[in-house]
């Protein structure tokens, strides 16, 4: 069941070699991945990372109208899906610059397609492990499955707006979620002026997960970024 969980998540391939994009993309369905879309191109990879929405990206550093570290320096600027390169340009500096930027993992071009498999489904399982159906806070439990709150007993609804946001959350728990990040989880494509809503939904749903939502110990306010959920071990 958790397999197929992650064999759903949407993968983008971005290379210039369509005989290789369409290697991967065979390796990755044999596995069992249904999602997965591709392009060769930064221009074609940026229309389809803001129209598709993927879960997760596989990136060239050589295309033929830029780079793929500036691709995901751009990607940056509006998704935090996880990101491997994979590259003919094995150098310690390119490796060690890709790494430096944020990405999740990097490989070397000829690959074991079994290592790329298994390298993806690590990253998968490391980033998304906070989608867990049930999710437990200090004074609650999530269960993201019924999209609702159970807290001393009682099982509280949560609305879809107050289940994308802390969805966003759980994805990155412990780590800081901006404000606008929360707003384009809520209100999709286009979230800006929406952050007065998101104090008010922030609101009811620490009324939900906190013991005492006056002083907040699991959904924290990091003033001037954002928010950020703390899990329980």
């Amino acid at each position: 069941m958790e397999q197929q969980y992650y064999k759903q998540k949407k993968i983008l391939l971005v290379d210039d070699e369509k005989a290789l994009l369409d290697m991967v993309a065979d390796f990755l369905r044999e596995d069992g991945y249904t999602q997965i879309k591709t392009a060769g191109t930064v221009a074609a990879a940026i229309d389809a990372a803001k129209t598709w929405k993927p879960d997760f990206a596989i990136l060239d550093v050589m295309l033929p109208d830029g780079d793929g570290f500036s691709l995901f320096e751009r990607l940056r600027a509006f998704t935090e899906m996880p990101v491997l390169f994979l590259t003919a340009r094995g150098e310690d500096e390119d490796r060690l610059r890709g790494l430096g930027l944020g990405a999740d993992d990097y490989m070397v071009k000829p690959f074991l397609p079994r290592e790329l498999l298994l390298r993806v489904g690590i990253i998968l399982r490391r980033y998304y492990k906070a989608e867990n159906p049930m999710v437990r806070l200090a004074g609650s439990r999530i269960d993201f499955s019924r999209a609702e709150v159970i807290k001393n007993g009682e099982h509280l609804p949560l609305t879809a707006k107050e289940h994308n946001i802390l969805q966003a959350l759980c994805r990155n728990a412990g780590r800081i979620v901006t404000i606008d990040q929360l707003c384009e989880a809520a209100w999709g494509d286009n979230p800006f002026g929406y952050e007065n809503s998101l104090m008010a939904h922030i609101r009811r749903i620490r009324e939900k997960i906190e013991e005492n939502p006056s002083k907040p110990v699991s959904l924290i306010t990091v003033k001037g970024l954002g928010y950020k959920l703390v899990l329980e071990g």
